[in-house]
């Protein structure tokens, strides 16, 4: 006679464990301001306030001077490469002219600059380039400018903001830092702190926030100390490092 199992012990199908799907460590988490739209337009609307039309401090006569002006300036302040190429643009102000004057003078009239060597190198071989491949104009796209030797990211950025007009934000030391610094737009790299600029800043403010946020990283909101009581923004700013909550005035500045 056959015994019935019990009820407590019939065996029930084997399921399956299941799955606990864990974060990907090594995705990258999207960077966040730490402002909010009002906020942002806030600040820039300030800046726009404070100098309504800024310029770049780098001395040029044309895009192609330009272009040798900036890429000279890597590791080097604007004034030490305005010094040093006063007199080059002088003779040299195209790229025939540059490459006609030959690497050895190039290298006596840059240097006082830093990488000097290397650099006066790079302004004879991209003076090349521009006669070979490109009619001895300065391409106005910064992919194509990004060929050229000596120039990355952020001198194609500037190039193509300053002699072309083209909204971009070349992020440099001082945006780097300021970026980062403030929260506005922190990033572990330059590209990311590039592209979260773009993305919160408004239309409107974009073809000059370049020049504003190097003028004020420069000037006021410098690397080892900033100069909180001449900020403008300084009730707006959350930095930890700041030590001022209250703006300072805005008076506009028309030379720069």
């Amino acid at each position: 006679m056959n015994r019935k199992q019990p009820l407590n012990q019939t065996r029930l199908p084997l399921q399956k464990k299941a799955v606990i799907v864990r974060p990907n460590k090594g995705k990258k988490r999207t960077a966040r301001s730490r402002y909010n739209q009002a906020e942002i337009i806030a600040i820039f609307a300030r800046f726009k306030q404070q100098r309504a039309e800024p310029k770049g401090e780098l001395d040029h006569v044309n895009p192609f001077t330009l272009l040798v002006a900036v890429v000279l300036s890597a590791q080097a302040t604007d004034v030490g490469v305005n010094k040093a190429t006063k007199k080059l643009f002088e003779i040299a102000d195209t790229p025939e002219k540059m490459l006609e004057l030959g690497e050895d003078a190039v290298r006596d009239h840059i240097r006082t600059i830093g990488l000097y060597r290397n650099k006066s190198k790079n302004v004879i071989l991209l003076s090349k380039r521009l006669i070979e491949e490109f009619g001895s104009e300065v391409p106005a796209d910064r992919d194509l400018l990004t060929t050229l030797p000596g120039v990355g990211r952020k001198t194609a950025n500037v190039v193509v903001s300053m002699a072309f007009g083209q909204p971009t934000i070349a992020v440099d030391t001082h945006i780097f830092r300021i970026g980062n610094r403030l929260g506005l737009a922190p990033g572990k790299t330059p590209d990311e702190v590039e592209a979260l600029f773009e993305r919160i800043i408004p239309e409107e403010f974009l073809y000059h926030a370049h020049h504003w946020l190097i003028l004020h990283g420069r000037y006021v909101c410098k690397a080892r100390k900033p100069d909180c009581q001449a900020c403008i923004i300084a009730d707006l700013c959350k930095s930890k490092e700041k030590t001022c909550d209250v703006p300072a005035p805005i008076v506009p500045l028309v030379d720069q």
